[in-house]
């Protein structure tokens, strides 16, 4: 009999373990699902204000793009700043699938107050790609990074472009302007990777698109595919042969 309870017991422990590994699971899941869905409307809302949008010139020439959405920056008695979302660069069979990224910094100074903001990197060169495809580097240590001009029509400042190669955008309380993010580190987020894909996989594997594309990444792709193909169209409109 008490053998009966002690197997029963046991049984349910198992069951109610199971039960809150997968819960814990579909948590994760989700959390990633939404960072995604919550990159593309970052890069969807930005990019459809024409006058505070990224450059045409600098879209249609991006190697790679990261988004961040709600990157956290905190400041008592010095800054910092905390984020989770995606990048992706372009292949030979267009963008590659998004690969989870975790962006942590910070800066010295008296401040007080907190705020979330939304990030855009836009890698300008291979050399910048590079260190992306490194899964861990250092945003003006080991590639340079610059505020990236702003306005759709605006034409890329050649130097800043000669100089930089990541150039960096934030939003906040509505105004979207470049920023400075140099000392912030970049990596990998392989927890993430291994819930996006179900096994852990190679950040340059991931961002030289060796592997398909998860279904739970296509709002993202589907919104870089439509604003980097229209700034395509313009640059040739502005360039005609």
């Amino acid at each position: 009999m008490k053998l009966t309870k002690y197997l029963l017991a046991l049984t349910t422990t198992a069951l109610i373990f199971t039960s809150l590994t997968w819960a814990g699971d579909d948590k994760d899941r989700s959390d990633i699902d939404k960072r995604i869905d919550a990159s593309a409307k970052v890069l969807t809302e930005i990019m459809a204000t024409p006058d505070k949008a990224i450059p045409d010139k600098i879209m249609n020439d991006a190697k790679c793009v990261a988004v961040i959405p709600s990157m956290v920056k905190i400041a008592v008695g010095f800054g910092g700043n905390h984020g989770k979302g995606v990048a992706t660069c372009r292949t030979a069979h267009g963008w590659s699938a998004p690969a989870p990224i975790t962006i942590t910094g910070g800066s010295w100074g008296l401040q007080l107050g907190g705020q979330a903001i939304d990030l855009v990197m836009i890698v300008t060169n291979d050399s910048g790609m590079e260190h992306l495809l490194s899964s861990h580097f250092k945003l003006g240590a080991d590639a340079s990074a610059a505020a990236g001009p702003v306005g759709r029509d605006t034409a890329a400042d050649t130097d800043i472009k000669m100089r930089a190669e990541v150039l960096t955008y934030s939003r906040a309380r509505g105004l979207f302007a470049g920023i400075d993010l140099s000392g912030s580190a970049l990596t990998q987020d392989k927890d993430e990777t291994r819930i996006l894909f179900g096994k852990m996989v190679p950040f340059e594997d991931i961002l030289r698109g060796k592997v398909p594309a998860p279904e739970a990444s296509e709002p993202f792709l589907a919104v870089l595919r439509k604003y980097a193909t229209q700034a395509r169209d313009q640059a040739e409109n502005s360039n005609p042969k």
